[in-house]
């Protein structure tokens, strides 16, 4: 298989940072003709960038572009309280589109798409590289506007995008700009947030579900960027890079408006959430994790008494984990009343969890042999019953059923002889 190299010699492009002309193309729809370019001049050469300027109140969906949310939580979750010291303009949304996925020396990132608030106003530019020889320029050009910058933020940047760039850095010896930035991927907190309610969390997808917002025909799917990129290097025609410059420039916009409403939804989830009770519970597990279990309880409290929740329109397995969440945060704080009565409704939808810790409780804390037995059989039943063929119950797989069925066992007859000693033990004092 030919690499990406052999491809580009056989169109005559060599590599190399030395005596780089400037990018000029006289084709009736080169780059100049069909995009507002500017040129960039760098100490490599020059380059094309496109750029867009936005207001910073600019309603993209829901929502604008500023960051007017605090930055408190996605900071506790980032794992850096320095985020919610960052300024505004010391944020840059990126976003690439490149030559292939395998992120290898052989990818380029053709096109890297970086937002910046500047004053009053949401600034885009689009680093294009018109041939890879013109890779060094892109490149120095690119540092130079995220000069100001401490922070990025990307969707999936960290498996990916940061990662190409990086590589591109080493490949000419230079140090990247991003090693010392903290980073905040939006894609893994979209998953944190949104995956019980979205099946597909593509940025674009999350724009049309979460951000409201719909892109216009002229988008193009990611799967077709490279073979248009390729296309355009033999051709030099640029009207089908209009779709890509379009594509990417609506994802970088996409990132700020995201990242607002992802920091509104987080600090005030009631106001923002509240009109999916999946969402609360979401936001009741990233909150738990985050150790604040007082919010952790009071959303998963106000999710499940949602009306989507309470009419069984979410997959049950998403309301058992809420239920049995809930019920272990009150019994690290040794309230019993209230896990029982969560376990309680958790038994209700057959999770044999909650069986075994009704089970162990009644065993352990109070000494009623009798109800612990109760609880033990119930669990057994349902067990047998998907033995016989009937529907698995939650958290149960056939890989360790038959080790519940087993450890259930164990424990009916601990607990029947601890009863049997009981009762034999108050006949003898009678």
């Amino acid at each position: 298989m030919q690499s990406l190299n052999d491809k580009l010699k056989l169109l005559g492009i060599e590599m190399g940072a030395q005596n780089i002309p400037r990018p000029v193309d006289k084709h009736p729809y080169s780059i100049e003709n069909i995009l507002n370019t500017q040129s960039v001049q760098t100490e490599f050469g020059e380059i094309y960038t496109v750029e867009s300027v936005y207001p910073i109140k600019y309603i993209h969906g829901v929502t604008t572009l500023n960051i007017e949310a605090p930055l408190n939580v996605i900071a506790e979750w980032v794992g850096d309280p320095q985020v919610n010291e960052i300024k505004t303009q010391e944020f840059s949304f990126i976003d690439v589109e490149s030559t292939g996925l395998s992120g290898g020396t052989g990818t380029y990132a053709f096109l890297i798409g970086a937002g910046r608030f500047e004053k009053d106003n949401y600034r885009i530019v689009q680093f294009f590289m018109s041939n890879p020889e013109y890779e060094p320029a892109q490149l120095a050009a690119l540092e130079q506007f995220l000069a100001p910058v401490k922070s990025i933020v990307s969707f999936n940047g960290k498996a990916f995008d940061i990662p190409l760039l990086n590589s591109r850095y080493t490949f000419h010896g230079w140090k990247s700009p991003f090693t010392e930035m903290i980073h905040i991927d939006l894609l893994h907190l979209a998953r944190r947030l949104w995956r019980d309610r979205i099946p597909s969390r593509t940025l674009s997808n999350i724009e049309f579900e979460i951000l409201k917002s719909k892109r216009s025909q002229e988008d193009v799917p990611g799967w077709m960027v490279p073979s248009i990129y390729f296309e355009f290097l033999q051709d030099r025609d640029a009207r089908p890079l209009k779709r890509i410059f379009y594509h990417n420039e609506v994802d970088v916009l996409s990132l700020s408006a995201l990242l607002n409403h992802m920091a509104g939804v987080l600090v005030d989830p009631l106001k923002h959430g509240n009109r999916h009770g999946s969402d609360l519970l979401a936001i009741g597990r990233l909150y738990e994790d985050l150790g604040d279990n007082d919010a952790a309880v009071n959303l998963y409290t106000k999710g499940l008494e949602h009306e989507d929740i309470i009419s069984l329109q979410i997959d049950i397995g998403i309301i058992i984990r809420a239920l049995y969440r809930l019920s272990m945060i009150y019994k690290r704080n040794n309230d019993y009343p209230k896990a029982i009565y969560i376990w309680q409704k958790a038994a209700e939808f057959k999770h044999i969890e909650s069986y075994i810790e009704l089970a162990k409780f009644y065993e352990h804390h109070i000494k009623d042999y009798e109800t612990a037995i109760f609880w033990t059989d119930m669990a057994l039943a349902v067990i047998d019953q998907s033995l016989d063929g009937n529907e698995m119950p939650y958290g149960v797989t056939n890989h360790n059923i038959k080790i519940k069925h087993d450890e259930l066992s164990h424990r009916l007859q601990r607990v029947t002889s601890k009863h049997i000693g009981t009762k034999t033990e108050s006949g003898q004092n009678q």
